[in-house]
């Protein structure tokens, strides 16, 4: 639990594998201010979750079909 505080507080990276991305939009429907399509088929994103952001980027991440989003450590190392 303690591990998430800290994560709200420093700012909790995300990447998303656009390669892997088919363009479902779930994330863009459950945290809109993180994910926004650009088209049809085009994600935009923000690289570092808005405060207030956390829980909705968490259920983006469940809900991709193709689980092309990464979040926190994993994001960080070998996603950039």
């Amino acid at each position: 639990m303690w591990r998430w505080a800290v994560e709200e507080w420093l700012g909790l990276n995300v990447v998303v594998d656009l390669n892997r991305c088919q363009g479902y939009a779930q994330c863009a429907f459950l945290a809109p201010e993180v994910f926004t399509m650009h088209g049809e088929e085009s994600l935009l994103y923000h690289p570092v979750v808005p405060d207030g952001q956390l829980e909705q980027v968490r259920r983006a991440a469940v809900a991709c079909p193709v689980q092309a989003i990464v979040m926190g450590e994993e994001a960080g190392a070998g996603a950039r």
